[in-house]
């Protein structure tokens, strides 16, 4: 049976869910909710299954409700992952450095989001915190991927991408829509590159595909 993903295609927390079903194979229902100018989110309807009113939102196959990525991303891994790449349960030193990982997507998608909000939406948000956090989380990724590729890796944890890569990697290349670019990040670019030459890979508005952005 496949699970019920409440979906918005302009999201990066969506994308993450609908690149990890792509990479992994697994098959699902979607259910369009109108995000904007719609505000379908924050609908009794979907205050029921999310009190937070916020997306996505997971239905598994048992009607289990998850409302957090992370714990989707986790999840999924449990379920359609055979081989323990993407969620390293049997290994205590890489579980504990993808769990950070998924704590530090958060102030990715904090940041970034927020400005993506503003630039794109006309939200009201801090635009200079907002952007003073990116930027620092920006340089923090940076410097791990630049020691992680020094040591012949261009995942975040191991020699292999996991759900933290997942995790991290949409907001981050989401960034221009927020006006911020990659040029100041050799590493990052290079990790973009290496996430979206996966076979599955799938793309989203914002996020292009590697031969569409090679010069013809």
């Amino acid at each position: 049976m496949s699970f019920t993903l409440y979906d918005y295609v302009l999201s990066g927390n969506c994308y993450k869910i609908r690149l990890f079903a792509a990479l992994l194979s697994a098959e699902y229902k979607s259910v369009a909710v109108d995000f904007h100018p719609g505000l379908e989110h924050k609908t009794e309807a979907m205050l029921q299954l999310n009190p937070a009113g916020t997306l996505p939102i997971l239905i598994t196959p048992d009607r289990m409700t998850l409302t957090e990525t992370p714990a989707m991303l986790v999840w999924m891994a449990g379920r359609y992952d055979t081989t323990n790449q993407w969620f390293p349960v049997n290994n205590t030193n890489q579980l504990a450095q993808v769990t950070q990982w998924l704590s530090f997507s958060s102030r990715l998608t904090s940041t970034i989001s927020a400005l993506r909000l503003h630039t794109m939406l006309n939200r009201t948000v801090n635009s200079e915190a907002a952007l003073a956090g990116a930027t620092q989380a920006l340089r923090e990724l940076e410097a791990h991927l630049t020691e992680q590729q020094l040591q012949g890796s261009n995942w975040l944890v191991s020699e292999h991408p996991t759900i933290a890569d997942i995790a991290c990697f949409a907001y981050v290349a989401l960034s221009p829509d927020a006006n911020i670019e990659h040029d100041a990040y050799p590493a990052i670019r290079q990790w973009l590159y290496a996430m979206k030459s996966l076979p599955g890979f799938i793309t989203m508005p914002g996020i292009h595909q590697l031969h569409e952005l090679k010069q013809p």
